[in-house]
C-alpha cells in the first residue's frame, strides 16, 4: 500500500485563500470547460445556494482552525447573476466564520452581458474590491463566434463603469479566435488598455475535449504560424503599455498582480466551497486535495441532507508533489525561491536534483540555484519541462 505521508514534513503552513464557486450562467459558451450551468427560465436558486455555501464553509472549519484568509475569489459561472444583497449575505457569513486579513483581496467574476450599475455598486458596498470582467473581445463578430451574450459596446460600458466603482479591475481577453487577424487582436488589447484597467488576462482560445468547440471545432482557426504572430502582437502591445507579464497569461502594471492567483502559483493553500470547487489544505505531515460534487442540484441536495458535499477528499502522494509544485511555480515569469519547494512540499530539494540538472542542461531552467525559474525556451516548451518532474 502506498504511504501518502512518509517523508513529508512541513515546518510552516502556507498562506490560505478561499475560493467560492457559483456555477450558474445565462448561457453556456461553446469553448467553456468550467463547471458552469445555464439557468432554465427564471429559475435561479439564489437564497438556497448562499445558504448551502455557508453550510459548506462551516463544515470545512475544523480543517483550518486558527488560520487567516489572505484572499477570496468568487468565480463561476457568472457570480454577478446573483443580487448584491446575496453577495453581501455571503461575505457577511464568511466574516462571521473566518478570521480575515484586514487588507485581503476579494475578487468577483462578472460578464458585461449582466452589467447593471446599481448591482455592481452593491457588490462594491458588500466588500468586493477587485472585479474580473470576462470581455474576451470587443469585436462583435468574434463575440458572436464565441457565443457570448454581450457585444463590444456592452463590454466598453461595463469596463468604463467598473473603473469608477472598483479599486482594481481585470479584463479577460481571448485571442487566436476564428478568422481573427493580428491587427484585430491588437485592437482588443489596445481597447482594454485605454479603459484604464491595471490587469489583463490574455488567453489563447483552446479546444477542450468536453466542450461544443471540442466536439465541433469552429472554422477559421489560425494555424501555428499565425497563432504565434497573434500572440506576439498581443504581448508586445501590453509590454509597450507598461504591463509586465508576471505569469503565462497574466499581465499587470502598478503592482496590480492578482494576489489570489499568486497564492495558487506559489503552491499556497485554498479552501474551496460550492459546486465542483477544488481545495488544497496542508497539515504538518500531509497535503490534502478535495473536490465538491459538480452538479448544482446534487450539491444542494447533499448539503441539505448531509451538511457536506464532498466528491473526493484524499491526501496527495508524496511522489506527485514535485510535479504539482512545478506545474504551478513554473508558470510565474520570475519563478520562485528554491527554498519554497521544501517549505510548501515538506520534501528536501535534493529529491528533485536529477530533473533539475536535466532541465538546466537542456536550457529549459535557469542556472541560478537559488531560484526555480523557466528560461524563455522553458516557458515556450513548458509541457516538456514539466514532464521532467513527473513521478
Amino acid at each position: 500500500m502506498l504511504d501518502f505521508t512518509q517523508g513529508v514534513q512541513l515546518t510552516a503552513l502556507p498562506p490560505l485563500s478561499l475560493y467560492v464557486h457559483i456555477p450558474y450562467c445565462v448561457k453556456k459558451c461553446p469553448y467553456c470547460d468550467f463547471n458552469s450551468h445555464a439557468i432554465r427560465g427564471d429559475t435561479l436558486p439564489e437564497n438556497a445556494y448562499i445558504t448551502a455555501l455557508l453550510q459548506d464553509l462551516q463544515n470545512e472549519l475544523p480543517r483550518i482552525w486558527g488560520r487567516r484568509i489572505h484572499s477570496i475569489f468568487i468565480g463561476g459561472g457568472t457570480p454577478a447573476l446573483f443580487q448584491a444583497a446575496s453577495i453581501d449575505q455571503l461575505l457577511t457569513g464568511i466574516r462571521a466564520l473566518l478570521p480575515l486579513e484586514p487588507d485581503l483581496e476579494i475578487t468577483l467574476e462578472a460578464n458585461p452581458g449582466v452589467f447593471e450599475q446599481n448591482r455592481f455598486q452593491g457588490f462594491r458596498d458588500a466588500g468586493i474590491n477587485r472585479l474580473s470582467l470576462g470581455v474576451q473581445s470587443f469585436d462583435d463578430k468574434h463575440l458572436h463566434a464565441l457565443g457570448r451574450i454581450h457585444d463590444g459596446d456592452d463590454a466598453r460600458r461595463a469596463l468604463d463603469a467598473a473603473q469608477g466603482i472598483f479599486p482594481r479591475v481585470n479584463a479577460d481577453l481571448m485571442y487566436a479566435l476564428p478568422l481573427q487577424t493580428p491587427r484585430q487582436a491588437v485592437q482588443d488589447a489596445q481597447t482594454a488598455i485605454a479603459s484604464g484597467v491595471t490587469h489583463v488576462s490574455a488567453y489563447q482560445l483552446t479546444l477542450e475535449p468536453n466542450t461544443a468547440f471540442g466536439h465541433t471545432p469552429p472554422a477559421g482557426l489560425p494555424d501555428e504560424d499565425l497563432l504565434c504572430d497573434i500572440e506576439n502582437a498581443v504581448h508586445e502591445t501590453l509590454f509597450q503599455a507598461a504591463f509586465k507579464r508576471y505569469e503565462i497569461s497574466a499581465f499587470a502594471r502598478d503592482d496590480a498582480d492578482c494576489r489570489h492567483n499568486l497564492n495558487y502559483w506559489q503552491f499556497g493553500d485554498y479552501l474551496g466551497i460550492g459546486a465542483g470547487a477544488h481545495g488544497k489544505i496542508s497539515y504538518s505531515d500531509r497535503i490534502e486535495r478535495s473536490v465538491k460534487l459538480r452538479q448544482p442540484t446534487a450539491y444542494l441536495n447533499a448539503i441539505n441532507e448531509h451538511g457536506q458535499a464532498d466528491s473526493l477528499r484524499q491526501n496527495i502522494f508524496r511522489q506527485d508533489l514535485p510535479f504539482e509544485f512545478m506545474l504551478n511555480a513554473l508558470r510565474l515569469s520570475a519563478g520562485v525561491p528554491s527554498a519554497l519547494f521544501q517549505e510548501r512540499c515538506g520534501l528536501p530539494l535534493s529529491r528533485i536534483a536529477a530533473p533539475l540538472q536535466q532541465a538546466r542542461a537542456a536550457g529549459l531552467l535557469h542556472a541560478d540555484h537559488d531560484r526555480l525559474c523557466a528560461t524563455a525556451q522553458g516557458s515556450r516548451f513548458l509541457n516538456e519541462l514539466l514532464a521532467m518532474f513527473l513521478p
